[in-house]
């Protein structure tokens, strides 16, 4: 194996694609990005996206960079893709898609649950699983096309994710990672195998119409003569089998133990950590999702809107800052986050608890903001967004560390809202922990190429790929007398707030 190697990470979000070329020390050598629109809503709450779309954007990304360095491109030993969770791809035998992808944002709900084998059935008995297995049935992509569009679930032979769909594109094979099988799909999390009992009988879609599973770090095949051309790619690149845009981003965070907790600042937030031991964090509801290590899973809590909320602010009350962006020609939300610094710690008393997205075990719950005074501002309210979210985010860590019986001792912030200095020292501040940023932003694509280089034989396991790729380089830790605020508003008022307007949100939900 040469020193100098390189590997190619397609990473396709929620609102961008991106190719993303890794050396073997994980160093970015090359980036290039599309961006597009996340979703179209044909419904109230629907959200779809064309999947051609995500490819050709991936085929432009691609032939972005040979324009770049055409050079670099022609060294690559391989190519992985890592996607956004549960964002579903109907295709017919040839392939093509017959309506366009679910994203996983979509809150369309079937009218029923579907009836379940009799031995199943006895478990809508129980009042707490009678509401969860009802939700899982109704919320499920595959059981709304069946209820709804009977004629394409005929037609139906491949039943995809997304990565599964590009990875289809690239190697003309219908297989996928089993780190990159998360969703509303009849999948095993603790087997990592498709489901033969209750899983099959929640997500009811037939294993013909599902695809092979390959373990991460494996080939799923190689690039076709006609893609390697149309790419300007190596003929017969190997593709790798990797995962899913958050269990790549753990492990490209070097999130590798117990000891060590991954929180993504992304469009969806999560609190993440390494586990080779099969836990649910919250029993059926959270089940830990398969790791890119073979041998692991990744226990997972869930902020389900995140740091959306945070470009839902902008978009509605950052005029202001809009317009000196385009003066200044900086992005409008470095102009919000270098204000958040006008606000104290705790947001002069105004708190915002984020359940603004669908909370299974508290599907009654809304967002609130409570503390209103004449004093606060927008900024205020923006502030108010990053706390709570970093409030939620300490529950999830609590509830990781009193189920895992372990401390997470580490922290590693990604995502977007990682981009923000003034952000990680607050959450370095609510969680009262030192947290810390790799070298790159980049994670999910550091993991999928750690990975690859794995699957290539660089690395011999995901952990070696770490020592030598993975590099902490910027530390945040709490300042004591605003940690201490934090700590106080936290466990006087953020834990109380839910269960004081649980009643009151039922209300609503009654009256509208």
């Amino acid at each position: 194996m040469k020193d100098e190697s390189y590997v190619l990470s397609i990473d396709c979000g929620t609102q961008s694609i991106r190719a993303l070329l890794f050396n073997s020390k994980g160093k970015l050598c090359l980036k290039t990005q599309k961006n597009f629109n996340p979703y179209i809503s044909l419904e109230p709450g629907w959200a779809e996206a064309d999947p051609v779309m995500f490819w050709n954007n991936l085929v432009d990304v691609i032939k972005e960079a040979n324009k770049l360095n055409k050079n670099l491109l022609e060294k690559v030993e391989a190519l992985s893709v890592t996607a956004q969770r549960d964002t579903c791809v109907l295709v017919d035998k040839r392939g093509h898609p017959l309506r366009n992808a679910i994203i996983w944002v979509d809150r369309r709900r079937a009218s029923t649950a579907k009836p379940m084998k009799k031995k199943y059935e006895i478990l809508k008995r129980v009042p707490r699983l009678k509401d969860i297995i009802k939700d899982y049935s109704r919320t499920c992509h595959a059981h709304w096309i069946q209820e709804n569009e009977k004629e394409i679930w005929d037609k139906t032979y491949k039943f995809l994710q997304l990565s599964t769909y590009l990875n289809y594109k690239l190697i003309g094979e219908f297989k996928d990672s089993v780190a990159s099988a998360v969703g509303h799909i009849p999948f095993d999390y603790k087997t990592k195998q498709w489901d033969k009992g209750l899983k099959s009988e929640l997500f009811q879609i037939n294993e013909e119409r599902l695809y092979e599973l390959v373990k991460p770090c494996e080939i799923l095949g190689f690039l076709t003569k006609q893609v390697s051309e149309e790419l300007g790619l190596p003929q017969g690149l190997p593709v790798i089998a990797s995962g899913t845009d958050k269990s790549c981003e753990i492990i490209g965070a070097g999130c590798l133990d117990n000891n060590t907790g991954s929180v993504s600042m992304g469009s969806q937030a999560t609190i993440q950590t390494t586990a080779k031991k099969y836990y649910e964090v919250k029993p059926i509801v959270c089940p830990p999702f398969p790791s890119v290590i073979p041998e692991a899973f990744n226990p997972e809590i869930i902020i389900y809107r995140g740091f959306w909320m945070i470009k839902w602010f902008q978009n509605e009350f950052a005029y202001k800052e809009e317009q000196q962006a385009k003066i200044k020609g900086v992005p409008a939300i470095e102009l919000l986050n270098q204000r958040l610094e006008e606000i104290p710690p705790g947001s002069d008393g105004l708190m915002l608890q984020p359940y603004w997205g669908k909370e299974l075990l508290r599907p009654e719950a809304k967002g609130s903001i409570i503390g209103f005074e004449d004093e606060h501002t927008r900024i205020h309210i923006y502030r108010a967004i990053v706390e709570g979210l970093g409030y939620a985010l300490l529950e999830g860590i609590e509830e990781i560390e009193n189920k895992s019986k372990y401390k997470l001792e580490k922290i590693a912030l990604t995502g977007g809202g990682s981009q923000s200095d003034t952000i990680c020292q607050i959450a370095a501040n609510i969680f009262g922990r030192e947290v810390y940023k790799v070298q790159t932003y980049e994670t999910s694509g550091l993991g999928a190429a750690m990975a690859s280089f794995v699957g290539i034989g660089k690395y011999k396991d995901i952990y070696d790929a770490a020592l030598h790729m993975v590099h902490p380089k910027v530390f945040f830790k709490p300042v004591k007398n605003d940690a201490d605020i934090y700590r106080k508003l936290y466990n006087r008022v953020y834990k109380r707030t839910y269960k004081n307007l649980k009643n009151l949100y039922k209300e609503i939900h009654e009256i509208i």
